[in-house]
């Protein structure tokens, strides 16, 4: 097993039309507006921009993003991730029948920071529990957001 190596996702309803949510998450520069663990982010260009993100735990990730697969009529919108974590996240929206619509989050990483590939084994258990409380933090501010715009 690669101590390095993660796969998340996250699943969440909310009550906002699919495209609405959509567009929301294709702007990655207001994602500092909505959750809170996106501190910075610079767009560098249309399809490429860098963030800095920190959670509970006491340290920052830096990434470069480069739009990977965008679908609109597909709900999906990827990114290639690069710097202190390499891989991919995506993003998937889709209407519900009963309104609303389903976003789910997929990200497979490889750890390229040095302290945490350090503590890749003992701290293993707490990087996932700080991923989950962030991507709990990100449904929250983004249901918000949805509401007041």
């Amino acid at each position: 097993m690669d101590w390095n190596h993660y796969r998340f996702r996250s699943l969440w309803t909310l009550p906002a039309p699919a495209p609405v949510v959509h567009r929301a998450l294709e702007r990655i520069e207001d994602y500092p507006l909505w959750w809170p663990q996106v501190r910075e982010v610079t767009r560098l260009d249309d399809t490429s921009g860098t963030a800095r993100i920190r959670s509970l735990l006491p340290y920052d990730l830096f990434l470069t993003l480069r739009q990977g697969r965008r679908d609109p009529a597909a709900g999906v919108l990827e990114v290639v991730l690069s710097g202190d974590l390499e891989g991919w996240a995506r993003w998937t929206v889709t209407g519900r029948a009963t309104g609303g619509c389903l976003v789910r989050y997929d990200q497979e990483v490889n750890v390229r920071k040095p302290l945490m590939r350090r503590l890749a084994l003992p701290g293993r258990p707490l990087f996932r529990l700080n991923h989950a409380l962030m991507m709990r933090s990100a449904r929250r501010g983004l249901a918000a957001h949805l509401e007041a715009v």
